[in-house]
Protein backbone atom coordinates (compact mmCIF):
# COMPACT_ATOMS: atom_id res chain seq x y z
CA UNK A 1 0.00 0.00 0.00
CA UNK A 2 2.63 2.36 -0.39
CA UNK A 3 0.94 4.86 -3.14
CA UNK A 4 -2.00 4.61 -0.61
CA UNK A 5 0.67 6.06 2.41
CA UNK A 6 2.22 8.38 -0.20
CA UNK A 7 -1.35 9.84 -0.30
CA UNK A 8 -2.33 9.90 2.94
CA UNK A 9 1.36 11.75 3.58
CA UNK A 10 0.89 13.98 1.28
CA UNK A 11 -3.05 15.23 2.10
CA UNK A 12 -2.93 14.85 6.00
CA UNK A 13 -3.54 18.66 6.74
CA UNK A 14 -6.24 18.96 4.21
CA UNK A 15 -8.28 15.93 5.57
CA UNK A 16 -7.88 17.16 9.35
CA UNK A 17 -9.35 20.99 8.12
CA UNK A 18 -11.98 18.79 6.32
CA UNK A 19 -12.77 16.85 9.80
CA UNK A 20 -12.80 19.85 11.75
CA UNK A 21 -15.62 21.35 9.22
CA UNK A 22 -17.54 18.46 9.96
CA UNK A 23 -17.46 18.76 13.60
CA UNK A 24 -18.46 22.23 13.50
CA UNK A 25 -21.72 20.99 11.88
CA UNK A 26 -24.28 20.53 15.18
CA UNK A 27 -26.07 17.17 14.26
CA UNK A 28 -28.10 16.42 17.15
CA UNK A 29 -30.63 13.61 16.36
CA UNK A 30 -32.29 13.76 19.91
CA UNK A 31 -33.39 16.93 19.41
CA UNK A 32 -35.92 19.05 17.00
CA UNK A 33 -34.54 22.36 17.28
CA UNK A 34 -31.60 20.55 15.22
CA UNK A 35 -33.02 18.84 13.12
CA UNK A 36 -31.88 21.41 10.07
CA UNK A 37 -28.24 20.81 10.73
CA UNK A 38 -28.73 17.48 10.95
CA UNK A 39 -30.08 17.10 7.29
CA UNK A 40 -26.87 19.80 6.77
CA UNK A 41 -24.32 17.40 7.73
CA UNK A 42 -26.43 14.16 5.90
CA UNK A 43 -25.54 16.73 2.71
CA UNK A 44 -21.92 17.59 3.31
CA UNK A 45 -21.27 13.78 4.09
CA UNK A 46 -22.67 12.98 0.51
CA UNK A 47 -21.16 15.93 -0.83
CA UNK A 48 -17.27 14.97 0.76
CA UNK A 49 -18.20 11.19 -0.58
CA UNK A 50 -18.80 12.50 -4.11
CA UNK A 51 -15.25 14.53 -3.55
CA UNK A 52 -13.64 11.43 -2.66
CA UNK A 53 -14.99 9.67 -6.01
CA UNK A 54 -17.68 7.18 -4.55
CA UNK A 55 -20.43 7.01 -7.21
CA UNK A 56 -24.91 6.64 -6.99
CA UNK A 57 -23.71 8.88 -4.20
CA UNK A 58 -27.49 10.22 -3.10
CA UNK A 59 -29.29 10.87 -0.11
CA UNK A 60 -31.49 7.65 0.89
CA UNK A 61 -35.26 9.42 2.57
CA UNK A 62 -36.65 7.73 5.72
CA UNK A 63 -39.33 9.09 8.08
CA UNK A 64 -36.63 10.71 9.92
CA UNK A 65 -33.09 11.85 9.15
CA UNK A 66 -31.75 10.45 5.25
CA UNK A 67 -29.30 7.94 4.61
CA UNK A 68 -26.19 8.89 2.89
CA UNK A 69 -25.50 5.89 0.60
CA UNK A 70 -22.74 5.89 -1.75
CA UNK A 71 -20.28 3.22 -4.13
CA UNK A 72 -17.70 2.37 -5.91
CA UNK A 73 -17.73 -1.22 -7.75
CA UNK A 74 -14.17 -2.05 -9.41
CA UNK A 75 -14.30 -5.28 -9.81
CA UNK A 76 -17.72 -7.82 -10.08
CA UNK A 77 -15.19 -10.47 -9.04
CA UNK A 78 -13.89 -8.83 -6.04
CA UNK A 79 -15.51 -8.76 -2.37
CA UNK A 80 -17.57 -5.97 -1.30
CA UNK A 81 -17.25 -4.58 2.01
CA UNK A 82 -20.40 -1.91 3.24
CA UNK A 83 -19.18 0.71 5.53
CA UNK A 84 -21.57 1.93 8.21
CA UNK A 85 -20.79 4.95 10.14
CA UNK A 86 -23.49 7.12 11.80
CA UNK A 87 -22.77 11.12 11.16
CA UNK A 88 -25.69 12.08 13.91
CA UNK A 89 -24.24 13.05 17.64
CA UNK A 90 -25.19 13.80 21.24
CA UNK A 91 -26.32 16.33 22.88
CA UNK A 92 -23.96 18.30 24.09
CA UNK A 93 -25.30 18.82 27.47
CA UNK A 94 -24.47 20.00 29.95
CA UNK A 95 -22.60 23.07 28.25
CA UNK A 96 -21.22 24.63 30.95
CA UNK A 97 -18.80 21.20 31.82
CA UNK A 98 -17.15 22.07 28.22
CA UNK A 99 -13.65 23.57 28.17
CA UNK A 100 -14.77 25.17 24.62
CA UNK A 101 -17.89 25.22 22.84
CA UNK A 102 -18.60 21.37 21.85
CA UNK A 103 -19.20 22.77 18.04
CA UNK A 104 -15.67 24.38 17.51
CA UNK A 105 -13.38 22.12 17.42
CA UNK A 106 -9.98 22.87 19.19
CA UNK A 107 -6.68 20.77 18.80
CA UNK A 108 -4.96 20.73 21.92
CA UNK A 109 -1.95 18.39 23.14
CA UNK A 110 -2.38 16.27 20.14
CA UNK A 111 -6.42 15.73 21.14
CA UNK A 112 -9.41 16.88 18.86
CA UNK A 113 -12.38 18.82 20.82
CA UNK A 114 -15.50 18.57 19.90
CA UNK A 115 -18.98 16.84 19.76
CA UNK A 116 -18.86 13.83 17.77
CA UNK A 117 -14.85 14.12 17.39
CA UNK A 118 -14.80 10.48 18.11
CA UNK A 119 -18.47 9.19 18.26
CA UNK A 120 -18.49 8.70 15.18
CA UNK A 121 -17.81 11.79 12.87
CA UNK A 122 -13.89 11.24 13.16
CA UNK A 123 -13.84 7.47 13.18
CA UNK A 124 -16.59 7.74 10.20
CA UNK A 125 -14.34 9.92 8.54
CA UNK A 126 -11.61 7.75 8.55
CA UNK A 127 -13.17 5.30 5.92
CA UNK A 128 -14.37 8.58 3.64
CA UNK A 129 -10.40 9.89 3.29
CA UNK A 130 -8.69 5.69 3.40
CA UNK A 131 -11.04 5.01 0.18
CA UNK A 132 -10.42 8.63 -1.29
CA UNK A 133 -6.38 7.29 -1.08
CA UNK A 134 -6.73 3.51 -2.30
CA UNK A 135 -9.15 5.33 -4.77
CA UNK A 136 -6.62 7.83 -5.53
CA UNK A 137 -3.76 5.55 -6.12
CA UNK A 138 -5.04 2.71 -7.91
CA UNK A 139 -4.95 0.26 -5.17
CA UNK A 140 -8.39 -0.37 -3.95
CA UNK A 141 -8.42 -4.03 -3.72
CA UNK A 142 -12.49 -4.39 -2.81
CA UNK A 143 -15.54 -3.04 -4.24
CA UNK A 144 -16.95 -0.85 -1.29
CA UNK A 145 -20.22 0.18 -0.36
CA UNK A 146 -21.05 3.77 2.18
CA UNK A 147 -24.09 3.86 4.49
CA UNK A 148 -24.12 6.59 6.97
CA UNK A 149 -26.88 7.31 9.13
CA UNK A 150 -28.39 9.97 11.32
CA UNK A 151 -29.92 8.52 13.65
CA UNK A 152 -27.62 6.20 16.08
CA UNK A 153 -27.86 7.92 18.53
CA UNK A 154 -31.86 7.68 18.87
CA UNK A 155 -31.82 4.27 18.15
CA UNK A 156 -31.58 4.02 14.11
CA UNK A 157 -35.21 2.66 13.99
CA UNK A 158 -35.61 3.98 10.39
CA UNK A 159 -32.30 2.25 9.31
CA UNK A 160 -33.63 -0.86 10.17
CA UNK A 161 -36.54 -0.33 7.84
CA UNK A 162 -34.65 0.48 5.21
CA UNK A 163 -31.78 -2.27 5.27
CA UNK A 164 -34.78 -4.75 5.23
CA UNK A 165 -36.17 -2.83 2.16
CA UNK A 166 -32.92 -2.60 0.23
CA UNK A 167 -31.37 -5.86 0.77
CA UNK A 168 -29.78 -5.94 -2.83
CA UNK A 169 -28.20 -2.71 -2.67
CA UNK A 170 -26.62 -3.36 0.24
CA UNK A 171 -25.31 -7.23 -0.80
CA UNK A 172 -21.98 -7.09 0.52
CA UNK A 173 -19.39 -9.88 2.04
CA UNK A 174 -18.25 -8.34 5.46
CA UNK A 175 -19.65 -5.30 7.17
CA UNK A 176 -16.84 -2.86 8.50
CA UNK A 177 -17.64 -0.22 11.10
CA UNK A 178 -15.11 2.06 12.97
CA UNK A 179 -17.59 3.26 16.14
CA UNK A 180 -15.29 1.35 18.68
CA UNK A 181 -12.33 1.42 21.06
CA UNK A 182 -9.18 -0.02 21.19
CA UNK A 183 -6.88 -0.73 24.87
CA UNK A 184 -4.51 1.75 24.17
CA UNK A 185 -2.31 3.68 21.47
CA UNK A 186 0.40 0.74 22.12
CA UNK A 187 -2.00 -2.25 22.61
CA UNK A 188 -4.66 -2.63 20.00
CA UNK A 189 -6.95 -4.82 19.76
CA UNK A 190 -10.78 -5.43 18.12
CA UNK A 191 -14.32 -5.57 19.45
CA UNK A 192 -15.65 -8.98 19.03
CA UNK A 193 -18.71 -8.26 21.18
CA UNK A 194 -21.23 -5.48 21.83
CA UNK A 195 -23.69 -5.86 24.38
CA UNK A 196 -27.46 -5.27 23.74
CA UNK A 197 -29.89 -2.29 24.98
CA UNK A 198 -33.07 -1.87 26.44
CA UNK A 199 -33.70 1.80 26.84
CA UNK A 200 -36.88 2.97 29.07
CA UNK A 201 -39.00 5.90 30.42
CA UNK A 202 -40.63 5.62 34.04
CA UNK A 203 -42.94 8.30 35.39
CA UNK A 204 -44.56 8.50 38.84
CA UNK A 205 -47.66 10.62 39.38
CA UNK A 206 -48.71 11.31 42.80
CA UNK A 207 -51.33 14.51 43.57
CA UNK A 208 -53.29 16.43 40.83
CA UNK A 209 -50.70 19.05 40.43
CA UNK A 210 -47.91 20.37 43.05
CA UNK A 211 -48.65 21.12 46.71
CA UNK A 212 -46.65 23.25 49.84
CA UNK A 213 -44.59 20.67 51.49
CA UNK A 214 -45.10 22.10 54.92
CA UNK A 215 -49.24 21.75 54.42
CA UNK A 216 -48.75 18.26 52.86
CA UNK A 217 -45.22 16.72 53.18
CA UNK A 218 -45.37 13.75 55.17
CA UNK A 219 -48.94 12.68 54.60
CA UNK A 220 -49.34 12.47 50.63
CA UNK A 221 -47.00 10.36 48.90
CA UNK A 222 -43.84 12.11 47.23
CA UNK A 223 -43.66 10.58 43.85
CA UNK A 224 -39.58 12.12 43.61
CA UNK A 225 -39.27 9.85 47.15
CA UNK A 226 -41.04 7.13 45.33
CA UNK A 227 -39.24 7.11 43.33
CA UNK A 228 -35.84 6.88 44.45
CA UNK A 229 -37.38 4.07 46.47
CA UNK A 230 -38.46 2.02 43.66
CA UNK A 231 -34.90 2.68 41.28
CA UNK A 232 -32.94 1.43 44.56
CA UNK A 233 -34.69 -1.86 44.78
CA UNK A 234 -33.98 -2.93 41.74
CA UNK A 235 -30.43 -3.96 42.76
CA UNK A 236 -29.34 -6.37 45.78
CA UNK A 237 -26.72 -5.54 48.62
CA UNK A 238 -24.69 -7.15 45.71
CA UNK A 239 -25.34 -5.15 42.91
CA UNK A 240 -27.45 -7.67 41.31
CA UNK A 241 -30.62 -7.00 39.19
CA UNK A 242 -33.35 -7.78 41.09
CA UNK A 243 -36.50 -7.78 37.98
CA UNK A 244 -37.72 -11.60 38.09
CA UNK A 245 -36.04 -13.33 34.67
CA UNK A 246 -33.51 -10.86 34.14
CA UNK A 247 -30.92 -13.49 34.03
CA UNK A 248 -33.03 -16.06 32.57
CA UNK A 249 -30.61 -17.75 29.56
CA UNK A 250 -27.56 -15.69 30.19
CA UNK A 251 -24.59 -18.18 29.90
CA UNK A 252 -21.50 -17.06 32.09
CA UNK A 253 -18.31 -17.56 30.49
CA UNK A 254 -16.06 -20.31 31.22
CA UNK A 255 -13.52 -20.71 33.65
CA UNK A 256 -10.68 -20.61 30.73
CA UNK A 257 -12.35 -17.56 28.67
CA UNK A 258 -12.33 -15.57 32.42
CA UNK A 259 -9.20 -16.38 32.46
CA UNK A 260 -8.34 -15.23 28.74
CA UNK A 261 -10.07 -11.74 29.34
CA UNK A 262 -8.26 -11.60 32.51
CA UNK A 263 -4.95 -11.28 30.53
CA UNK A 264 -6.29 -7.70 28.56
CA UNK A 265 -3.64 -5.25 30.05
CA UNK A 266 -5.95 -2.97 32.85
CA UNK A 267 -4.26 -0.61 35.10
CA UNK A 268 -6.96 -0.33 38.06
CA UNK A 269 -4.90 2.37 39.68
CA UNK A 270 -5.05 4.73 36.73
CA UNK A 271 -8.78 3.76 35.57
CA UNK A 272 -9.96 5.25 38.86
CA UNK A 273 -7.43 8.36 38.26
CA UNK A 274 -8.77 9.43 35.11
CA UNK A 275 -12.43 9.19 36.23
CA UNK A 276 -11.43 11.06 39.64
CA UNK A 277 -13.14 8.16 42.08
CA UNK A 278 -11.49 6.34 45.22
CA UNK A 279 -12.75 2.84 43.95
CA UNK A 280 -14.89 1.08 41.17
CA UNK A 281 -18.20 -0.64 42.20
CA UNK A 282 -20.07 -3.57 40.44
CA UNK A 283 -22.23 -6.93 40.65
CA UNK A 284 -20.25 -9.21 43.33
CA UNK A 285 -17.88 -12.23 41.86
CA UNK A 286 -17.16 -10.12 38.45
CA UNK A 287 -13.80 -7.65 37.58
CA UNK A 288 -14.44 -4.15 36.26
CA UNK A 289 -13.33 -5.43 32.98
CA UNK A 290 -16.26 -8.10 33.39
CA UNK A 291 -18.53 -5.82 34.91
CA UNK A 292 -18.29 -3.32 31.91
CA UNK A 293 -18.60 -5.94 28.96
CA UNK A 294 -19.83 -9.37 29.85
CA UNK A 295 -22.64 -8.65 32.40
CA UNK A 296 -25.56 -7.27 32.01
CA UNK A 297 -26.13 -4.03 34.11
CA UNK A 298 -29.21 -0.94 35.06
CA UNK A 299 -28.84 2.46 34.92
CA UNK A 300 -30.45 5.47 35.72
CA UNK A 301 -29.43 8.03 32.80
CA UNK A 302 -31.46 11.02 34.22
CA UNK A 303 -33.60 11.69 37.10
CA UNK A 304 -36.15 14.68 37.54
CA UNK A 305 -38.96 16.16 39.32
CA UNK A 306 -40.30 19.16 41.43
CA UNK A 307 -38.39 22.43 41.35
CA UNK A 308 -34.36 22.60 40.53
CA UNK A 309 -34.24 26.31 39.61
CA UNK A 310 -32.54 28.55 41.77
CA UNK A 311 -33.12 29.24 45.24
CA UNK A 312 -35.78 27.06 47.33
CA UNK A 313 -39.19 26.45 46.82
CA UNK A 314 -40.77 24.39 49.07
CA UNK A 315 -42.86 22.18 46.93
CA UNK A 316 -44.47 18.50 47.09
CA UNK A 317 -44.35 17.57 43.24
CA UNK A 318 -46.75 16.01 41.36
CA UNK A 319 -44.77 14.37 38.90
CA UNK A 320 -41.17 12.53 38.98
CA UNK A 321 -39.63 11.19 35.55
CA UNK A 322 -36.38 9.02 35.08
CA UNK A 323 -34.61 7.18 32.17
CA UNK A 324 -32.81 4.02 32.78
CA UNK A 325 -31.12 1.71 30.21
CA UNK A 326 -30.40 -1.80 30.51
CA UNK A 327 -26.90 -3.27 28.69
CA UNK A 328 -27.78 -6.86 27.62
CA UNK A 329 -25.53 -9.94 27.03
CA UNK A 330 -26.08 -12.38 24.53
CA UNK A 331 -29.34 -14.81 25.23
CA UNK A 332 -31.25 -11.51 26.62
CA UNK A 333 -33.67 -10.55 23.92
CA UNK A 334 -34.33 -6.58 24.06
CA UNK A 335 -38.10 -6.73 23.67
CA UNK A 336 -38.67 -9.50 26.89
CA UNK A 337 -35.77 -7.80 29.15
CA UNK A 338 -38.33 -4.70 28.13
CA UNK A 339 -41.84 -6.79 28.78
CA UNK A 340 -39.70 -7.75 31.83
CA UNK A 341 -38.75 -4.03 33.25
CA UNK A 342 -42.03 -2.89 32.73
CA UNK A 343 -44.31 -5.60 34.14
CA UNK A 344 -41.79 -5.22 37.54
CA UNK A 345 -41.70 -1.27 37.81
CA UNK A 346 -45.27 -1.04 37.79
CA UNK A 347 -45.69 -4.18 40.22
CA UNK A 348 -43.77 -2.69 43.26
CA UNK A 349 -45.45 1.03 42.75
CA UNK A 350 -46.70 1.71 46.13
CA UNK A 351 -50.59 2.69 46.67
CA UNK A 352 -50.76 6.60 46.41
CA UNK A 353 -48.95 7.08 43.30
CA UNK A 354 -49.66 6.17 39.89
CA UNK A 355 -46.98 4.19 37.10
CA UNK A 356 -46.12 4.50 33.18
CA UNK A 357 -43.83 2.89 31.77
CA UNK A 358 -42.36 3.53 28.21
CA UNK A 359 -40.06 1.76 25.90
CA UNK A 360 -37.49 4.09 23.85
CA UNK A 361 -35.64 1.65 21.74
CA UNK A 362 -33.69 -1.28 21.91
CA UNK A 363 -31.31 -3.95 20.18
CA UNK A 364 -29.45 -6.59 20.13
CA UNK A 365 -26.03 -8.30 21.74
CA UNK A 366 -23.73 -9.31 19.13
CA UNK A 367 -20.69 -11.86 18.80
CA UNK A 368 -18.23 -11.86 16.26
CA UNK A 369 -16.08 -15.46 15.70
CA UNK A 370 -12.48 -14.51 15.40
CA UNK A 371 -11.51 -17.49 12.98
CA UNK A 372 -13.17 -15.93 9.94
CA UNK A 373 -11.28 -14.30 7.33
CA UNK A 374 -12.37 -10.96 7.91
CA UNK A 375 -11.18 -10.93 11.36
CA UNK A 376 -8.18 -12.15 10.10
CA UNK A 377 -8.09 -9.15 7.85
CA UNK A 378 -8.78 -6.74 10.70
CA UNK A 379 -6.03 -8.34 13.13
CA UNK A 380 -3.35 -8.59 10.35
CA UNK A 381 -4.30 -4.47 9.07
CA UNK A 382 -3.60 -3.74 12.53
CA UNK A 383 -0.51 -5.79 13.40
CA UNK A 384 0.69 -4.08 10.20
CA UNK A 385 0.29 0.00 11.02
CA UNK A 386 0.77 -0.70 15.22
CA UNK A 387 3.83 -3.28 14.89
CA UNK A 388 1.86 -5.71 17.30
CA UNK A 389 -0.84 -8.28 16.79
CA UNK A 390 -4.61 -7.08 18.07
CA UNK A 391 -6.48 -8.44 21.20
CA UNK A 392 -9.66 -9.62 20.98
CA UNK A 393 -11.75 -7.36 23.54
CA UNK A 394 -15.69 -7.78 24.44
CA UNK A 395 -16.80 -4.09 24.40
CA UNK A 396 -19.89 -3.37 26.98
CA UNK A 397 -21.48 -0.51 24.92
CA UNK A 398 -24.54 -1.13 21.93
CA UNK A 399 -24.41 -0.69 18.21
CA UNK A 400 -27.91 -2.28 17.99
CA UNK A 401 -27.66 -2.10 13.99
CA UNK A 402 -25.05 -4.51 14.44
CA UNK A 403 -27.10 -7.40 15.28
CA UNK A 404 -29.71 -6.54 12.86
CA UNK A 405 -27.23 -6.53 9.54
CA UNK A 406 -26.14 -10.31 10.02
CA UNK A 407 -30.56 -11.07 10.68
CA UNK A 408 -31.10 -8.84 7.68
CA UNK A 409 -28.19 -9.44 5.01
CA UNK A 410 -26.52 -12.82 6.56
CA UNK A 411 -23.20 -10.72 6.96
CA UNK A 412 -21.04 -10.47 9.94
CA UNK A 413 -19.73 -6.90 10.89
CA UNK A 414 -15.96 -6.16 11.70
CA UNK A 415 -15.78 -3.93 15.14
CA UNK A 416 -12.41 -2.16 13.91
CA UNK A 417 -12.42 1.19 16.14
CA UNK A 418 -10.14 3.27 17.15
CA UNK A 419 -10.79 5.61 19.63
CA UNK A 420 -10.14 5.07 23.46
CA UNK A 421 -12.39 4.45 26.20
CA UNK A 422 -10.92 8.03 27.98
CA UNK A 423 -12.01 9.80 24.17
CA UNK A 424 -15.13 11.14 26.85
CA UNK A 425 -17.62 9.91 24.39
CA UNK A 426 -21.27 11.35 25.41
CA UNK A 427 -19.51 13.80 27.87
CA UNK A 428 -18.69 17.25 27.80
CA UNK A 429 -14.96 17.62 26.47
CA UNK A 430 -15.27 14.58 24.26
CA UNK A 431 -11.75 14.30 22.05
CA UNK A 432 -10.09 12.53 19.23
CA UNK A 433 -6.71 11.77 18.98
CA UNK A 434 -4.99 13.22 15.75
CA UNK A 435 -2.48 9.93 16.10
CA UNK A 436 -6.44 7.70 16.62
CA UNK A 437 -7.40 9.82 13.53
CA UNK A 438 -4.45 9.14 10.85
CA UNK A 439 -3.47 5.55 12.47
CA UNK A 440 -7.09 4.58 10.96
CA UNK A 441 -6.76 6.04 7.84
CA UNK A 442 -3.65 4.32 7.50
CA UNK A 443 -4.84 0.79 8.64
CA UNK A 444 -8.44 0.51 6.77
CA UNK A 445 -6.89 -0.02 3.40
CA UNK A 446 -4.58 -2.69 4.79
CA UNK A 447 -7.34 -4.63 5.55
CA UNK A 448 -9.22 -4.09 2.00
CA UNK A 449 -5.98 -5.54 1.06
CA UNK A 450 -5.61 -8.36 3.32
CA UNK A 451 -9.26 -8.67 2.94
CA UNK A 452 -9.07 -9.26 -0.71
CA UNK A 453 -6.37 -11.53 -0.68
CA UNK A 454 -7.88 -13.85 1.86
CA UNK A 455 -11.05 -14.18 0.25
CA UNK A 456 -9.18 -15.96 -2.81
Amino acid sequence: MTQTQQYIDANRDRFLAELLDFLRIPSISADPAYAGSVRQTAEWVANNLRQAGADQVRLEETAGFPIVYGEKMVDPSAPTVLVYGHYDVQPADPLELWDNPPFEPVIKDGLIFARGACDDKGQVFMHVKAFEAMLASGELACNVKFMIEGEEEVGSDNLGLFVASNKDLLKADVILISDTAIIANDIPSIDVGLRGLSYMEVAVQGPNRDLHSGVYGGAVANPINILCQMIASLHDEFNHITIPGFYDGVLDLSASDRAAMAQTPFDLEAYQKDLGIQSVHGEKGYSTIERASIRPTLDVNGIWGGYTGEGAKTVLPSMAYAKISMRLVPNQRSEEITRLFTEHFISIAPKGVKVSVKAHHGGEAYLMPTDSIAYQAASDALATTFGKEPVPTRGGGSIPIVALFEKELGVKSILMGFGLDTDAIHSPNEHYGLFNFYKGIETIPHFFSNYKQLSN
